[in-house]
């Protein structure tokens, strides 16, 4: 059932949950930066099978029976896994990790207004100030202007935005549970949803597989572990004891580490143009 705004933010969050969303925003910021490794060698739908294939073997001891939960769970498959990642990961072969990391923010707008529909937590004027800016920024900071940038791959992670919030009602739908738990079965149900549209949509698998280095694995590994089961163990516990508009700004914080991190790490540009939000050199997008 539904959690009322005032009985999910009745506690503000604590010392080690302030712990664990600093670890959550860092893990993450890493991640887009290793996804955008992985997706150089692998497909982005195979990538993301193999990450949950690993994280459902590693956490087989936690599939227990879920009860009448089970249409959610196999709902948050659909929207976390296969929806939300897919399109991300996809997104990401076609635009470099910092504007990626920018655009799936729009996250945090969508979950407010879900929050608000669903379970009336209410929207201050701050909070209405900072939606407004979210989405006029992700529009002026989706890339660098001295590239042209893809319109269709920087909307797979807009729509990846939107399949995260959704994602993020049905978690507070289904309350206190077990994190590795629910880490589990959304894995195991998301892994063939994924492999399944890779062997539709994408081509040179076997190839991708047979060619790979260790930063392609390294990569599953890390999304698989890092990304997966701590991270993702972490939001599950923090979004289900907390009110969501406490929760998800706290993301926020994982764009401005995702660029900054790019800049050393993966080489990629982080001019004055790009800090200001300027897109007028992108004559796709005048």
């Amino acid at each position: 059932m539904p959690v009322s705004a005032r009985a999910a933010s009745g506690r503000g969050l604590s010392a080690l949950d302030w712990a664990a969303a600093m670890t959550i925003v860092l893990i993450w910021a890493l991640n887009f930066i290793v996804g955008k490794i992985g997706v150089e060698q692998l497909p982005p739908l195979l990538l993301m099978s193999l990450r949950f294939a690993l994280v459902a073997a590693l956490l087989a001891a936690y599939l227990k029976p879920l009860g009448d939960r089970w249409r959610e769970i196999v709902a948050l498959s659909v929207l976390l896994g296969g929806l939300h990642f897919g399109l991300m990961f996809a997104g990401l072969r076609g635009i470099d990790a910092g504007p990626a990391a920018i655009a799936i923010q729009l996250t945090v707008p969508f979950s407010a207004l879900l929050a608000l529909l669903f379970y009336r937590e209410r929207l201050g004027v701050w909070q209405l100030a900072g939606m407004l800016v979210a989405f006029v920024g992700v529009y002026l900071l989706a890339g660098d202007p001295a590239r042209v940038p893809s319109l269709p791959p920087f909307l797979m992670v807009v729509g990846a935005a939107f399949a995260w919030a959704l994602a993020n009602v049905l978690i507070k739908r289904l309350g206190r549970i077990n994190p590795f738990t629910l880490n589990a079965w959304v894995a195991l149900l998301a892994f063939p949803q994924l492999l399944l549209a890779s062997l539709l949509l994408e081509e040179g698998q076997a190839a991708a597989l047979r060619s790979a280095d260790w930063r392609a694995w390294g990569a599953v590994v890390y999304m698989a572990i890092g990304a997966s089961i701590i991270a993702y163990g972490l939001w599950y516990h923090l979004i289900g004891k907390h009110a969501m508009n406490s929760v998800v700004p706290l993301t926020l914080l994982s764009p401005v580490l995702a660029v900054g991190l790019a800049v050393p790490l993966l080489g990629e540009t982080l001019t004055g143009n790009v800090l200001i939000g300027d897109r007028s050199h992108w004559p796709g997008w005048r």
